[in-house]
């Protein structure tokens, strides 16, 4: 049984510039050591081979000492390494791939045409093929079919499957049935895809092993897969990251926010980089964001909250008073009404800001 672990799309040298100066800088820090880390995984797992299907940095320019600590980090795994550099990372005579001096285990495919490597010992043969610009609007898996010559068939490669605009490699799932590989290790895309079939190949994307932003939810990681003596091929998901993003929304109608964020978090997120979303309705003074984000923040690793919510219906009970109040009621009542959801949220905010300008009160 051939064992071999799929990942793609680390990113390395993100911006995150949603996050503090320190933070950002520690987030960095911290996926450098992606290299290492899937290396033990790699060991504790007994993989055979690594397939890395490209944008492992987020540019082709980085800081030295990523490509370097990522190839010491790969190095370690002690097993043929496969990396089939993507659109962000594309191969050329400036990429971290032609200027750092990579262990023999790691091999880097070059070119826009298919290679193939030879691996008698685990009776497989390893295809790829890189990008060596920012876009590839021709199919690199154009035209390829691999040899029915007994061994395992795996490709590594970075691409866009029945894309709607062919500018990251399109590959068809006509091209992927007709092959011949046991399995294709995609990048390119952020989630998860779980396994995927066309013809008889296995395909999927891995997604990436730690989310950049609250585009990228939930658990990341990478593929453990295994190829059988008949051919089988299985895939098992692992999340690997260590910080997870999260979107929480929280419903403060008639409650207190603080108590309504508490009964909705689950236990464990020290680790984590939330946002919350508080929906529903409360009285004219709104949420005060940053009395909770004071109380909540110790709690997680990063921490977005946002107000969501709209006035009271009872508010507008004001609207008949005739005094300045309630002409201003008046007014913005008759935009509520005949406004759609977005307008209304407008004008619940300008209720708030309105009503706490009129009482001389600070606005939270």
């Amino acid at each position: 049984m051939l064992r071999f672990i799929h990942a793609s799309d680390f990113h390395l040298d993100s911006a995150f510039h949603a996050l503090s100066p320190q933070r950002a800088a520690e987030r960095r820090r911290e996926s450098r050591e992606l290299g290492a880390r899937l290396a033990e995984e790699a060991l504790r797992r007994g993989a055979d081979l690594m397939l890395l299907s490209g944008d492992l940095f987020d540019g082709t320019s980085s800081f030295r000492e990523t490509p370097e600590e990522l190839a010491r980090g790969l190095s370690r795994a002690g097993i043929s390494v496969f990396i089939a550099p993507g659109n962000h990372d594309f191969y050329s005579a400036d990429s971290p791939y032609a200027t750092v001096q990579w262990p023999d285990n790691v091999y880097i495919f070059k070119s826009g045409e298919i290679e193939s490597v030879d691996l008698p010992d685990l009776n497989c043969t390893v295809h790829g093929a890189a990008f060596t610009a920012p876009e590839q609007s021709a199919g690199l898996l154009t035209g390829f079919s691999a040899p029915q010559d007994g061994r395992i068939h795996l490709m590594a490669l970075h691409g866009d499957v029945e894309p709607s605009a062919p500018r990251y490699n399109p590959v068809t799932k006509a091209e992927i049935a007709a092959s011949g590989l046991a399995y294709l290790a995609l990048g390119h895309v952020h989630a998860a895809s779980g396994p995927q079939k066309s013809g008889r190949t296995l395909w999927a994307y891995p997604g990436c092993p730690e989310g950049r932003g609250f585009d990228e939810l939930g658990d990341k990681g990478f593929y453990f897969g295994t190829v059988s003596d008949e051919g089988v091929v299985t895939l098992e998901f692992i999340p690997f990251a260590r910080h997870r993003y999260e979107i929480l929304t929280v419903d403060v109608t008639d409650r207190d926010p603080r108590e309504a964020v508490e009964a909705t978090l689950p236990k464990w997120t020290t680790y984590d980089l939330y946002r919350i979303l508080f929906t529903g309705e409360t009285d004219e003074r709104g949420i005060d964001l940053t009395a909770l984000e004071t109380v909540l923040s110790g709690r997680f690793y990063a921490l977005e909250l946002r107000d969501g919510t709209r006035v009271r219906q009872d508010v507008w009970a004001r609207a008949g008073e005739d005094s300045l109040r309630g002409e201003f009621l008046r007014r913005l009542r008759q935009q509520y009404d005949a406004g759609d959801e977005e307008e209304r949220e407008c004008v619940s905010r300008a209720v708030r800001f309105g009503l706490a300008a009129l009482d001389h009160r600070d606005i939270l």
